[in-house]
C-alpha cells in the first residue's frame, strides 16, 4: 500500500514538473520569440481578414513592455531595438489604449512628411504609384457584405500592397487631410482597407511610439470565415467548410 501511494506521489509531481516546464518554455516562446494573433475586423482587408490567425516576430523590432504579458512597467524604451521598415505590417498598442493590440501598415518613418489627397497617399509631397487590379468582395465582422474596387500601391522604397477602396477617390471621410509631419521615435499606420480603417489618419490614433511596436506580421497559419458567417470557435462540423485552405502558410507583405 505505502508503495503504491509512494508510486502516485511521484506521478503527481513528475506531471506538475512537465506541466510547469511546457508553461514556461511557452511563455519564453510567447514572450521572446513568436506570439499569435487574430484577426478581428476589415481594417488590413485584404492582405488580412477577419478569422486571419497570424504569427507575429517580437524579436524583429526588439523587445519593450509591450512585449511581455500583461504589460508591466518594468523599464522604458526598447532593448536590441531594431526599426521597422516602409511597408511593414506590424502589431502595436495604440496610445489611446495601450490594452489593445492594433495591427496596421507602417507608411510614415520619423520626419516624413504624410498627407492625403483626394484619396490618394502622398508622402514627402509625392504621390505613391496606383494600380487598380479588380475588384473584392468581402464580409465584415457583423456579416454585412461590401463590394470593393482593389488596387495595387507602390510606396517609395519599392513595397507594392493591396489596398481596398469602397467609395469613390476624394469621397471618404479620410481622403482628405492636412499634412501630418511624423515625429522622432514614432510611425505613422494605415490600414490597407482605406475607407474601413481608423489609423494614424484619425486624431484619436495619431502617431504611433517606437515603444508601443509589438512585433511584425510574418505568415498566416490558419483562417477561416466563421467569425464572418455568424459562426462560433465550437461549431466543430462547421470547421472543414468554413476553413479557408488557400490563405494558410500565406506569407504576410
Amino acid at each position: 500500500m505505502e508503495k503504491t501511494l509512494e508510486n502516485k506521489q511521484n506521478w503527481f509531481v513528475e506531471l506538475i514538473r512537465t506541466v510547469g516546464s511546457a508553461l514556461v518554455l511557452v511563455l519564453i516562446i510567447h514572450t521572446v520569440l513568436v506570439k499569435p494573433f487574430s484577426i478581428p475586423s476589415p481594417s488590413m482587408n485584404p492582405t488580412l481578414e477577419i478569422g486571419d490567425y497570424i504569427a507575429v516576430s517580437k524579436f524583429t523590432y526588439g523587445y519593450s513592455r509591450y512585449s511581455i504579458p500583461l504589460s508591466p512597467n518594468l523599464f522604458s524604451g526598447r532593448i536590441f531595438g531594431s526599426s521597422p521598415d516602409r511597408g511593414d505590417v506590424a502589431v502595436f498598442r495604440p496610445p489611446h489604449n495601450t490594452s489593445e493590440d492594433w495591427i496596421k501598415r507602417v507608411i510614415g518613418l520619423p520626419g516624413d512628411r504624410i498627407r492625403m489627397v483626394e484619396g490618394v497617399l502622398h508622402i514627402n509631397d509625392k504621390p505613391v504609384m496606383l494600380e487598380k487590379i479588380g475588384e473584392y468582395h468581402w464580409f465584415d465582422q457583423y456579416n454585412k457584405a461590401y463590394d470593393s474596387e482593389l488596387y495595387m500601391e507602390t510606396l517609395p522604397n519599392g513595397v507594392k500592397h493591396k489596398i481596398a477602396k469602397s467609395v469613390p477617390f476624394g469621397q471618404g471621410s479620410l481622403d482628405n487631410t492636412r499634412e501630418f509631419v511624423v515625429p522622432e521615435g514614432h510611425f505613422f499606420m494605415m490600414g490597407d482597407n482605406r475607407d474601413h480603417s481608423e489609423d494614424s489618419r484619425s486624431s484619436k490614433v495619431g502617431y504611433i511610439p517606437y515603444e508601443n511596436l509589438v512585433g511584425r506580421a510574418e505568415i498566416v497559419f490558419f483562417s477561416t470565415d466563421l467569425p464572418t458567417q455568424n459562426g462560433a470557435w465550437w461549431m466543430v462540423w462547421r470547421w472543414p467548410t468554413a476553413t479557408r485552405y488557400s490563405r494558410i502558410f500565406t506569407i504576410i507583405r
